[in-house]
């Protein structure tokens, strides 16, 4: 009997990940034979411990933070969106790579998750709507293009780095109506639906927000996710916004995405989303 495939996610850190959860009810539920693991690796390591992957055997790695731009440099050949973002999530090898010729494919599919998450699991309608995304990395950059497809009215970026936030301005300003700021201009003005990208988050932390930014008919939404609120869902708790939720979804999304790339079987989500929150709430 053959070894099961390999697929592993990268990050720093990467221990809080659910990954693994996921990918294996995925492949439980489709038949698939394949393990998945994490993998934690520093910046100067992240290079070599990619190559080393797929050297080894390896099939397909999810790319965390902080290395989803980073790992731009080591594919030979880029999917359309992931092109378009300028950062990567997803790794894969290409038909015919080998341990010495790996020929890697850049995906990203981290927008094509957060749009099925914010469509088809929470109900929230963009068309028409201001949206404020925080932060302007990685995680910002697979979101744009999706979450423009969603002809909002107007999409404000705030970044510590106002030049970062101009950068994915330029880059994107074709597909919609959009703005740099930083945290200093945040001001008074309220938007429809707040999206948290930064990585505030997984240390415990909160962007500097102005409280004028959510009033009662706001959504806000974290990418990130934890066993208990994250402290930027509980900021939006106390700010009496309408409704504030984690990307448990996102990540159960992009990983679907992630997987049909892999192995092409679409598995389905929902059940395994409501086995990712009880396994949380347990």
């Amino acid at each position: 009997m053959s070894n099961p495939d390999r697929y592993a996610v990268i990050g720093h850190p990467v221990g809080h990940s659910r990954s693994p959860f996921i990918h294996q009810r995925f492949a439980a539920q489709t038949g698939q034979s394949l393990e998945y693991t994490t993998i934690d690796a520093a910046p100067e390591e992240f290079a070599a411990t990619v190559r080393a992957f797929f050297s080894n055997g390896g099939k397909g790695l999810n790319i965390t933070v902080p290395h989803k731009e980073a790992a731009l440099k080591l594919v030979d050949e880029l999917t359309p969106r992931a092109q378009r973002a300028g950062a990567i999530n997803t790794l894969a090898l290409r038909k015919g790579g080998t341990a010495t010729q790996l020929g890697l494919l850049g995906d990203n599919t981290d927008g094509a998750g957060l749009a099925r998450d914010l469509l088809n699991n929470h109900r929230i309608m963009i068309a028409g709507r201001r949206v404020l995304l925080l932060g302007a990395g990685g995680a910002a950059r697979g979101a744009l293009a999706p979450l423009l497809g969603l002809k909002p009215s107007e999409l404000t970026i705030v970044n510590r780095n106002v030049l970062r936030a101009q950068e994915l301005v330029e880059r994107f300003r074709d597909l919609g109506q959009l703005r740099a700021i930083g945290y200093d201009a945040l001001g008074n003005d309220a938007y429809d639906l707040v999206i948290n990208a930064t990585a505030a988050s997984l240390a415990g932390e909160l962007p500097a927000l102005s409280p004028g930014i959510v009033n009662t008919r706001s959504i806000c939404y974290d990418m990130a996710y934890g066993r208990d609120d994250t402290p930027f869902v509980r900021w939006a708790h106390q700010r009496g916004c309408a409704r504030a939720t984690m990307g448990l979804g996102m990540l159960v999304e992009q990983a679907a995405e992630s997987f049909h790339l892999w192995r092409g079987v679409r598995p389905d989500t929902a059940s395994v989303l409501s086995a990712l929150a009880a396994e949380l709430q347990a």
